[in-house]
């Protein structure tokens, strides 16, 4: 007996000590990313790169005001497009789905997510950049909100589906309808989870790159309206990071980093909203 306890607690220390370990790599892997991106692109990161527009080849200094706004552009009018189908689509799988149809609806979704983003940017040069006869701000929204379909339904049903069956019955037994029952009991029960994930559903795009260079391309001035070629940060960090300027590639860097700070922002956003919904849980 006293050899097994021994080799009880052996084998606990060195489980603990692994993931220990990999839980230590993990966050440093992102604390290392970060350093980086402080290191080589916060000396570049200034008030002039946030509210300027880029500078002519050969000139020094110069911001990225478009790809900021343009990123804004292409997120919100991709939102607009995305996240209503997804949230309807969810509702539908939670509350009213069948069998058959919600099993393969489930697994178009999954599909559809593990898509690689550069075929849907295929999809969206074939559908609207090619019938147009030029890039747009709307090409690269919808190439952007097709990806945001799957993560929406799937992250929506889920919500619901933690929400208990006896707020509905409660909601059902007084005398309300089906569509207001979901509406007014369901829906709300859920919305920080829903909220979750859709905050993660925008970060996941926000990084995209591939879909954009088929659809939205780039622009170094102001895009006016949605029928323009549009500047979005993925792409300017791309652009200039395989110039041969090293002005270019510290703004490049500096780019990256205020990328990087946006989708964590909305990332502890979404987490923060999601423990508020579990302590009330």
């Amino acid at each position: 007996m006293g050899w097994r306890n021994v080799w009880r607690k052996l084998v606990n220390v060195v489980m603990f000590s692994l993931t220990g370990l990999c839980a230590l790599v993990t966050v440093g892997v992102l604390f290392f990313i970060l350093g980086y991106l402080l290191w080589y692109g916060g000396s570049s990161l200034s008030w002039t790169f946030l509210t300027h527009l880029p500078t002519p080849v050969g000139e020094t200094g110069g911001g990225m005001a478009n790809a900021i706004v343009g990123s804004a552009k292409l997120l919100l009018l991709a939102s607009a497009f995305g996240i209503p189908i997804g949230f309807l689509g969810g509702v539908y799988l939670a509350e009213f789905g069948g069998q058959t149809f919600s099993f393969v609806v489930r697994y178009t979704a999954d599909l559809l997510n593990g898509v690689p983003s550069i075929v849907m940017g295929i999809f969206a040069f074939t559908v609207v950049v090619l019938p147009m006869k030029h890039f747009s701000t709307l090409a690269g929204s919808l190439a952007l909100g097709v990806m945001m379909i799957p993560i929406a339904v799937r992250s929506t049903e889920e919500a619901l589906r933690t929400v208990p069956l006896m707020l509905r019955e409660g909601a059902l037994a007084l005398g309300a309808i089906k569509w207001k029952t979901i509406a007014t009991v369901a829906v709300p029960a859920a919305r920080k989870g829903i909220i979750t994930g859709i905050v993660l559903d925008i970060a996941r795009v926000s990084g995209e790159t591939a879909p954009l260079l088929f659809t939205a391309f780039s622009n170094r001035f102001w895009s006016r309206g949605w029928n323009q070629p549009t500047a979005s940060l993925p792409v300017m960090v791309y652009t200039y990071a395989i110039s041969p300027y090293d002005d270019w590639h510290r703004q490049a860097w500096a780019a990256a980093l205020v990328l990087l700070t946006l989708v964590l922002v909305a990332n502890v956003i979404a987490r923060w909203t999601f423990s508020g919904r579990s302590a009330h849980l």
